[in-house]
């Protein structure tokens, strides 16, 4: 039997207020539940965890800045050593151009070959297509700017041995006149003797002049032997080196004892008149590998 009237009604409205009053709750449910996630935030935010977590946090962001200002100060440190080394590079490199210059200047050599004043030429081919130049780490690009001036200084000091050892050779030839004033009185070679009139070698040069003259060695070297040494008088004889002896004859006085070391143009006797001589003056000998040759080439040096 199917209800009607009032009884209908109240099956309705009891059929409509049920599913009403579920939602009802769920939004309850649903706002409790929202409520008590808010308030756990908060109280995660605040309570022990939170406070915890904030801390380690903390402690974290002060190593790691820590950190940074240790990587910091090594940079610093590092970029401070880097520009001591770039300044003394730089100062070696000035030190040795200006050596270059100098002994350029004293080998008399080409310029264009042996240049301080401009950077040495660079050059090569083109590298394949895609390839790209070579960038070295810093390190390596100092080591070998340090390896190429280490190199240059060992070149530099070769070319400089080379010169003074040259000069050295200079300076143990004879050369110049061995006396301070006078005139030649002989030539070396064939001639009278003045004692017995016959025919003799002279092995040497003469140069007459005043008492008293000083007498000068014509090259570098050691005083071999400093005395009386029969027809040459007071004599004077010095090593050169390179098997060059010199002789200074007849003299008055000797000023340089044996052992002694000279230098060229020192003056190492007075002229006189002692030995197998007629009048003052100076005999000049010059002996390569023992034998006399003509001083004259070597005077007129």
């Amino acid at each position: 039997m199917t209800p009607s009237g009032p009884a209908l009604l109240g099956s309705v409205k009891h059929f409509r207020w049920r599913p009403l009053l579920i939602s009802i709750g769920a939004i309850a449910l649903l706002a409790l539940l929202a409520g008590a996630f808010v308030a756990g935030g908060r109280y995660g935010s605040t309570g022990p965890l939170g406070e915890f977590t904030v801390a380690r946090w903390n402690e974290d962001l002060a190593t790691q800045r820590a950190t940074l200002e240790k990587t910091r100060a090594v940079i610093d440190d590092q970029v401070a050593a880097l520009a001591t080394r770039v300044g003394r590079m730089q100062a070696q490199l000035i030190r040795l151009d200006a050596l270059g210059r100098q002994l350029t200047e004293v080998a008399k050599l080409d310029r264009g070959e042996f240049d301080f004043d401009h950077p040495p030429a660079v050059g090569g081919p083109r590298t394949e297509a895609g390839a790209g130049p070579i960038v070295p780490a810093l390190e390596d690009m100092l080591d070998s700017v340090g390896e190429a001036i280490d190199d240059r200084g060992r070149q530099l000091t070769a070319l400089e041995n080379l010169i003074l050892t040259r000069e050295l050779a200079r300076q143990i030839v004879p050369g110049g006149r061995p006396v301070e004033s006078g005139y030649i009185s002989s030539l070396y070679g064939q001639r009278t003797d003045p004692f017995d009139g016959r025919n003799a070698l002279h092995q040497g040069l003469d140069f007459a002049g005043t008492p008293g003259t000083r007498v000068l060695a014509v090259a570098d070297g050691i005083v071999s032997h400093a005395g009386v040494d029969g027809g040459y008088g007071r004599l004077i004889e010095i090593t050169h080196g390179n098997g060059y002896v010199t002789r200074y004859a007849h003299n008055a006085k000797l000023l340089m004892e044996a052992g002694q070391t000279v230098k060229r143009g020192d003056p190492i006797a007075l002229m006189g008149s002692t030995g197998r001589s007629t009048g003052t003056h100076l005999h000049f000998e010059v002996l390569r590998d023992g034998r006399p040759v003509n001083p004259m080439s070597f005077v007129r040096r």
